[in-house]
């Protein structure tokens, strides 16, 4: 694993962690997908990957995270929101990346 990688998504968390969630997206579904749950999701395969290598389920909830996060972030209309969940993306992105590296 690199540590750069590591380094970067902790980053990317710490910027995350003082976002607010937008308020918006609370109790709302877009493409079936619950916005709430899709956060809480990714964020704690994140924070479970800063901790150690993440296990199969995990990295396979995160594959999923992602295409949900991808077929949503095209309705977010509000720029906040879109903004949240594109790092929400990212962040699960490069963590999928961290575990595969982790499992080989």
């Amino acid at each position: 694993m690199s540590e750069s990688e590591l380094e970067r998504l902790s980053r990317m968390w710490e910027e995350h962690k003082r976002a607010p969630f937008p308020p918006r997206m609370r109790g709302r579904e877009i493409e079936g997908e619950d916005m709430v749950l899709l956060d809480a999701d990714i964020a704690g395969c994140v924070v479970s990957s800063l901790s150690g290598p993440l296990d199969g389920k995990r990295r396979e909830i995160l594959r999923v995270c992602l295409t949900a996060v991808e077929k949503v972030l095209p309705s977010i209309e509000d720029d906040g929101a879109s903004e949240y969940y594109k790092r929400l993306r990212n962040m699960a992105a490069l963590a999928v990346e961290l575990g595969n590296a982790n499992a080989r």
